[in-house]
């Protein structure tokens, strides 16, 4: 008996960004919620732009429900929380 989760083969983007940075904070939030992930590159087409990409997070397609709300939810909070400082004039 295997004690390795089952992992669908398909991964589905959740989220994709320009910086590795903020992808490697959401690889973060989602690893945290028990959700496996794994961060990869996006090509863009070369003959338009050569080299130029960016980040997406991928997750099993059974868990990609919950990925994206889990990220919403996180980017809902982070936007109040901006808005707070703000209004009371503090950087954090």
């Amino acid at each position: 008996m295997s004690t390795e989760p089952h992992v669908d083969p398909e991964l589905v983007a959740v989220f994709e960004t320009m910086q590795e940075s903020e992808a490697m904070v959401v690889h973060g939030l989602l690893s945290s919620a028990g959700i496996e992930s794994i961060v990869s590159s996006i090509e863009a087409h070369q003959d338009l732009w050569p080299g130029v990409g960016g980040v997406a997070v991928r997750v099993n397609a059974a868990q990609a429900e919950d990925a994206r709300r889990l990220i919403k939810d996180y980017s809902i909070a982070e936007e109040g929380d901006s808005e707070l400082e703000s209004e009371t004039g503090t950087d954090g």
